[in-house]
């Protein structure tokens, strides 16, 4: 089996993930975001690359969310916070989703096998799921602005220990691209204090910067909520994880 980690959106190739299972990391925010929505009773989450596309999306039942360079958009109805995404009123409802970066990634994933949106707080129940797809795995860094983001390389790293964990090496032969040695080296070093590391990474800074530091603390929280978003119809839902036979 290949792991293979991309260091961000822009170097991700679409027909490089045909037959592969993907799962796409934005630590900060998307990802996470997306996965509280989940955990809150959302019944689904259609991440879309464009606000157009998500207003053409809107209808009853429905709620608008996402940001532009950490912003809620105008006229929608929630940003990119988890915590907005912690009361009642999502319950029952689907969410539409669009961000600067990750709903991008999941967007350019779309010849994937599966696609799965992962982060710190779901990082072992994803790498279950995709343990037992038994193909080939990338792992997508959104980054920010077509750029390497470290919250997301650790993302990756904590994925590979937990893969790594998973699968049998006697069984198959597990091959793990240069980036995502790295990664997994860089999470053995900060994973006792996973905060501190994304409190002091840039995007952890400028969202402590403008009022998001508690966001910052709870995307930090290792395998906090056993649910995986998967893509199914265009569409995130949460699946059971699925036990290694």
């Amino acid at each position: 089996m290949d792991i293979t980690v991309v260091p961000s959106v822009n170097d991700a190739r679409s027909d490089e993930l045909i037959n592969k299972t993907v799962l796409v990391i934005d630590v900060l925010r998307a990802t996470s975001t997306m996965l509280t929505a989940l955990a809150h009773g959302c019944q689904a989450v259609y991440p879309v690359e464009t606000v157009l596309q998500a207003k053409q999306l809107q209808q009853p039942g429905f709620v608008l969310g996402g940001e532009r360079y950490c912003k809620k958009i105008p006229g929608f109805d929630l940003g990119n916070s988890p915590f907005e995404y912690m009361d009642d009123h999502i319950a029952g409802k689907t969410l539409v989703i669009t961000t600067t970066n990750g709903t991008r990634a999941i967007q350019k994933a779309n010849k994937a096998s599966t696609i799965i949106a992962a982060s710190l707080l779901n990082g072992k129940a994803c790498a279950m799921e995709a343990a037992a797809s038994k193909k080939d795995i990338v792992i997508v860094c959104s980054g920010t602005q077509d750029e390497y983001s470290l919250e997301d390389g650790l993302c990756a790293g904590l994925l590979i220990e937990e893969l790594q964990q998973l699968l049998d090496p006697t069984a198959q032969e597990i091959n793990i691209n240069d980036f995502g040695l790295s990664m997994l080296h860089a999470f053995r070093y900060v994973q006792s204090d996973m905060t501190k590391a994304l409190l002091n990474c840039s995007n952890g800074k400028r969202l402590s910067k403008i009022g998001y530091q508690d966001d910052v603390v709870y995307c930090s929280r290792m395998n906090l909520i056993p649910i995986v978003p998967v893509i199914r119809d265009g569409k995130l839902v949460s699946s059971a994880v699925t036990q290694l036979s």
